[in-house]
């Protein structure tokens, strides 16, 4: 299946019930309900799900350009997270929004307007009700992330190899990617527009080098993301390491020059650009940084005996 057959039809329904609009509303308290069940109904919550168990049984990588719709939309509804969570739990996985859950050391995105966390304990799954984790908000302006200060609840099921961690992280790396490429384009869109001593400040060298590292950061966290997918949903832990370690850096410098690009205005309640930086900082930080993903990928690289290009190739590419 061709990436636009998917990919066209999810942003069009992103678009009518999920615009910036709602993005803040929901940020403001406004039910997700309408949205949830629009989801549900369009069938693309179930799209990593076996056939034999009611699904599309697409791969991980067939919906990476969907996990990136969902990071160029803002949206901080745990929506990627239900995705691989139904894959996981197959014809037990409960109908409301399910968030991923790594570490309880780490504020959770889109704990806020989840019903369930899949929880990794280090030895099975826990699909526990939220509310059994004494959810606890961040206090950060407009996040869905909060802090699990309570214990697992619930049926436990099989554990990735590697745990959940991975497979979370590369989520983050599409959800980045496609944040980024939208900021790029907004820069792009206003640095030809923006006109300053009688022209467009796109025409300033400063900027356009600005923009052509923001449009570089882009591509290398969209290219990063969709190799930790391709290899389904038991991602290798140096697979991961690899795309959240790319998208996680990328994202401290794209909002730094989104920002840069647009100026005063980049910050303020009413423009689209803060919302989509906030959610950069927090994907960036989610299921660990890439300081984090750094030590696991050079320790990971210490225990082998191999040369550092046949362990690349093996690793991240084989």
């Amino acid at each position: 299946m061709h990436d636009a057959e998917l990919q066209g039809p999810f942003a069009r329904l992103l678009d009518d019930m999920a615009d910036m609009a709602a993005v803040r509303a929901l940020e403001n308290g406004a039910p997700v309900a309408a949205l949830w069940q629009a989801l549900a109904e369009s069938g693309f919550l179930d799209a990593l799900v076996p056939e034999d168990a009611g699904g599309a049984g697409l791969s991980l990588a067939t919906i990476a350009p969907l996990i990136e719709t969902l990071g160029a939309q803002g949206l901080p509804v745990p929506v990627a997270d239900t995705m691989v969570a139904r894959a996981l739990l197959g014809g037990a996985a409960p109908r409301g929004p399910i968030v991923l859950v790594t570490s309880q050391a780490l504020p959770v995105c889109g704990a806020r307007f989840a019903d369930h966390a899949l929880v990794d304990d280090g030895r099975t799954l826990v699909l526990s009700p939220l509310a059994a984790l004494e959810p606890q908000a961040t206090g950060v302006q407009g996040s869905s992330a909060m802090m699990l200060h309570g214990r697992a609840q619930g049926p436990a099921f099989a554990r990735p190899d590697g745990g959940l961690r991975p497979v979370a992280a590369v989520v983050r790396a599409a959800l980045i990617a496609g944040a980024g490429a939208r900021l790029t384009d907004m820069a792009c869109a206003h640095a030809n527009t923006r006109v300053q001593f009688g022209k467009p400040i796109g025409r300033q060298q400063a900027i356009q080098q600005m923009l052509a590292v923001m449009a570089q950061d882009m591509v290398g966290a969209r290219i990063a993301a969709r190799q930790g997918a391709s290899r389904g949903l038991a991602v290798p832990v140096a697979l991961a390491a690899s795309a959240k370690i790319t998208a996680s850096a990328a994202a401290a410098r794209l909002a730094a020059s989104a920002h840069a690009v647009h100026g005063a205005i980049g910050i303020a309640a009413e423009y689209d650009v803060q919302i989509l930086t906030r959610r950069l900082h927090e994907w960036r930080l989610a299921d660990g940084s890439e300081g984090y993903w750094a030590a696991v990928l050079g320790t990971a690289r210490l225990q082998s005996a191999q040369t550092t290009v046949d362990w690349v190739r093996e690793a991240i590419f084989g």
